[in-house]
């Protein structure tokens, strides 16, 4: 049997977090006929359920990039952003513009974690 990448199991576990989520916020907005939150809804299966599946299933794929000290910055920035800018970028639908430099920092930062992933990536997977 072969050995699982823990990292991979990790950020898939988190992938399916982020896919209840998603799920329960279009049956949310479906049953009241309120798309306010479509952006929000589309960027928590986008970033949160589709590129974090597609990460722990590429560092289950390549464990040494998924144990490698850029693939924990790429968890860490990525899950700790990915929250903060949900919930700002709620407030700014909700006519909360103070929320803005909020919604801007995480972005900044959900990007330093996709600088990782590549950084990572390019690294450590050799032909």
């Amino acid at each position: 049997m072969q050995q699982q990448s823990q990292a991979g199991v990790i950020w898939l576990k988190f992938a399916i977090v982020y896919l209840m989520i998603g799920v329960a916020m279009g049956i949310a907005m479906g049953a009241s006929q309120n798309f306010t939150m479509r952006p929000v809804h589309a960027h928590v299966n986008l970033l949160g359920w589709t590129t974090l599946a597609l990460a722990g299933l590429i560092y289950s794929v390549f464990p040494k990039a998924g144990g490698s000290k850029l693939a924990r910055l790429h968890f860490w920035l990525m899950n700790l952003s990915l929250p903060a800018m949900m919930i700002a970028l709620m407030l700014v639908l909700t006519g909360h513009l103070v929320a803005v430099p909020v919604l801007v920092s995480a972005e900044l930062v959900a990007a330093l974690a996709i600088i990782a992933f590549a950084a990572n990536l390019f690294v450590n997977l050799k032909a």
